[in-house]
């Protein structure tokens, strides 16, 4: 798809996950004559590729809007496109495979970019606090929740604006706006999404998303007194943030090493230290170190992670089926999650491991992560692959199933096997606490 002639701008190719992507182009190139984006790529997440970025989206200098294409076709892409410039635009990537992809490009004899915060954040009227982490399953939502939670018992009204999560009719999907569960029904969306969306909607809080975060700051701001940015992966805020609050997790004290959530942890004013009760002393001072060298400036907050479940006790001495949140076992790079801590802290009997049962996309995905343990991830990107993971579940051979996904999942898939639903909160674990480091960006959004 040749969307106009080559001598017609630079020829770019944005290499992507269905988020960051569409975002740097909406506020770089859509409505640059200076470039000629000719395809996206994409990673991470599933049925993506094969559909075309629409025209509406893509705006006038681009008729047929754009082809979206699987990253394993870069290398084709740059040579049959004549690319000059390749753009890579997603998150929670290693900084060895990020140079990797970077090597890859310039062998074709292509420009290799990133995209900087001052070139892609958009600027709100009222006030902004952004909630991102230095890699996925850090505790960000239960953070985040909280911080809403404390913002809304300061008399303000708050709106959360989510990270990206277009995984279906991307023209449909420009400015999403959700009030309740019945929102999240009308518009069919995935387990993925409901993770995140529904512990704010419990909350009271309406939640935003979508693909223009241009109309969707516009619109958030026409109706909240403070905005809460509530990061997806480990990537910066798409808007200005009036106080920038990072997530670390010691029992990663290697986040440094991925991209970009180095970034985050250089350029945050308040360091949230997550998971405190399960971290050695070892671990945590080595994350203490790394802020001190790194971002002396920063006000540490340091917190505990506390797991609560219904009827705990029937797991002990059970044969326990346990399913994680999905992005934090995958590309998070966590080998389990809560779901597992609960099962051994309760002393079920074995954790069966789903890996021989798992079917399409989920046989996969354990292929694609090797890293992952006796545990499965919660992934739902579409109906497909939500059946694939009913069948799943129903495959293992177990006598309870653990659930610790953010959002119930035995409303959205049938479960045979008695289950068993872990929670998590965040709790502060000393001064500074979050009500501390918020007052500030309160007294703003007061008009003080």
């Amino acid at each position: 798809m040749d969307n106009r002639a080559k001598d017609e701008g630079t020829r770019v190719l944005i290499m992507g996950a269905a988020g960051r992507d569409f975002h740097n182009f909406a506020v770089k190139f859509r409505d640059n004559p200076d470039y000629r984006v000719m395809a996206f790529t994409a990673a991470q997440i599933p049925n993506i590729s094969g559909r075309v970025y629409p025209p509406s989206l893509a705006g006038p200098l681009y008729p047929n809007g754009i082809p979206i294409c699987a990253e394993q076709e870069l290398d084709r892409l740059i040579r049959s496109q004549h690319i000059e410039l390749v753009v890579f635009a997603y998150s929670d990537i290693s900084h060895e495979d990020l140079m990797q992809q970077a090597s890859r490009v310039l062998a074709t004899g292509a420009d290799f970019s990133l995209l900087g915060p001052r070139s892609t954040m958009l600027s709100a009227k009222k006030p902004v606090v952004s909630i991102c982490a230095t890699r996925t399953g850090a505790g960000k939502s239960p953070v985040a929740r909280r911080v809403v939670a404390i913002l809304q018992q300061a008399g303000l009204r708050v709106a959360v604006v989510r990270h990206p999560m277009p995984y279906g009719d991307l023209a449909q999907q420009a400015v999403q706006r959700f009030e309740s569960l019945a929102d999240l029904d009308a518009a069919g969306c995935t387990i993925d999404e409901r993770e995140e969306y529904e512990p704010h909607l419990a909350q009271g809080c309406p939640v935003y998303a979508g693909v223009d975060y241009g109309k969707i700051v516009h619109e958030a701001e026409e109706r909240a007194d403070i905005i809460v940015w509530d990061g997806g992966n480990n990537d910066w805020s798409f808007f200005v943030p009036d106080l920038e609050i990072v997530l670390v997790d010691p029992l990663r004290a290697t986040d440094r090493a991925y991209f970009p959530g180095e970034v985050n942890l250089l350029r945050a004013d308040v360091m949230v230290l997550t998971k405190l009760d399960t971290a050695t002393p070892t671990q945590v001072a080595a994350v203490r170190h790394s802020i001190d060298r790194l971002n002396p400036r920063a006000t540490v907050v340091e917190t505990v992670m506390l797991l609560s479940a219904d009827e705990a006790g029937v797991i002990a001495g059970k044969r326990v089926l346990v399913i994680e949140d999905g992005p934090t076992v995958t590309h998070g790079g966590m080998a389990f999650g809560a779901g597992h801590v609960m099962a051994e802290r309760h002393h079920a009997g074995a954790l069966v491991d789903p890996r021989p049962s798992a079917v399409g996309s989920l046989q996969r995905t354990f292929q694609h992560y090797p890293h992952v343990g006796p545990v499965l991830p919660a992934m739902g990107y579409g109906p497909e692959q939500i059946r694939e993971l009913e069948e799943t579940i129903a495959s293992v051979d177990c006598d309870l199933v653990v659930i610790a996904t953010p959002v119930d999942l035995r409303r959205l898939v049938r479960i045979a096997q008695p289950t068993v639903r872990v929670r998590y909160e965040v709790k502060d674990h000393g001064p500074p606490t979050l009500a501390d480091v918020v007052q500030g960006v309160i007294r703003k959004a007061k008009g003080g």
